[in-house]
């Protein structure tokens, strides 16, 4: 579970992911990453995703990063359409501080948690980290994370292997 906070306020909780993302515009926005205040990158992309592991087979997933196990204590940052071809998902310990600061040639950009929604003036710094919050998942007896992974993704699937 993830908090996101805008001003020192936590503006949302999320369980799957939170997104960083252009707004009205095609040009690309550059997106400074620093991981417990040490300089990761400046991804220039459509946006980044920090996913949870159980995020981690939805949006960031689709955009190239790895599945994650739910039971993992990890975090996974994947970038959005990146204008360079090295960069890369990177997984790192969910007890990690991840400080995100967005410029771009738009005055806005969209700040996504899960389902909700803000515009974030450019500048504003946005700090991801681990929520105090937990929640117990109801596990269905004869239900199995990997064969449901399996299931959903065809693997095995293909008569030639």
């Amino acid at each position: 579970v993830l908090n996101s906070k805008v001003l020192d306020k936590v503006f949302c909780v999320g369980l799957n992911e939170i997104s960083i993302v252009r707004k009205n515009t095609t040009s690309l926005i550059n997106i400074k990453t620093k991981l417990d205040g040490e300089f990761l990158n400046s991804y220039w992309s459509d946006g980044l995703i920090v996913s949870t592991p159980t995020g981690s087979t939805g949006y960031s997933l689709s955009c190239g990063g790895p599945i994650v196990s739910p039971n993992s204590n990890s975090l996974i940052l994947t970038p959005i359409s990146p204008h360079n071809l090295n960069a890369r998902p990177i997984v790192i310990s969910d007890n990690t501080k991840i400080e995100i600061n967005v410029s771009g040639r738009e005055d806005f950009h969209l700040l996504s948690i899960d389902t909700k929604i803000i515009s974030l003036k450019q500048g504003m710094s946005i700090i991801i980290e681990k929520s105090p919050i937990k929640f117990k998942l109801v596990n269905m007896e004869g239900n199995s994370y990997y064969e449901t992974l399996r299931e959903k993704l065809f693997w095995g699937k293909d008569k030639r292997n």
